[in-house]
């Protein structure tokens, strides 16, 4: 399911396959549940921290460098959202690549 952490008392079974509909569904839920986290920060920033919440946890966000520049109202976040481009330790090209096609479609900005 897209990366989906089965909760307590959810009907997924490890090995169980699902459906693209079923995935989906589900991928949209939990985005939405991250998005509300942050809807406090304005459409776009609950949006751009929401999926970086469902990539690196809500917690990560919250202390990040991101998080608290849009907090202040500084979008000059490209450095610092990009830099969250790594698994387990190591630079990801793919993941850098999908931290600045987020920011394009959310801030029209890519360096």
């Amino acid at each position: 399911g897209f990366g989906h952490v089965v909760q307590r008392g959810e009907p997924y079974r490890k090995g169980i396959q699902l459906t693209e509909r079923q995935a989906d569904a589900l991928l949209r839920k939990d985005l939405r549940k991250f998005v509300s986290l942050y809807k406090h920060m304005g459409e776009r920033n609950a949006i751009l921290l929401g999926t970086l919440a469902y990539n690196i946890g809500p917690g990560a966000v919250n202390r990040s460098t991101v998080y608290k520049k849009l907090k202040r109202g500084d979008t000059n976040i490209y450095k610092e959202y990009t830099a969250h481009c790594h698994y387990k330790g190591k630079f990801h090209k793919q993941l850098h690549q999908r931290r600045q096609t987020e920011l394009f479609w959310l801030y029209h900005t890519v360096k």
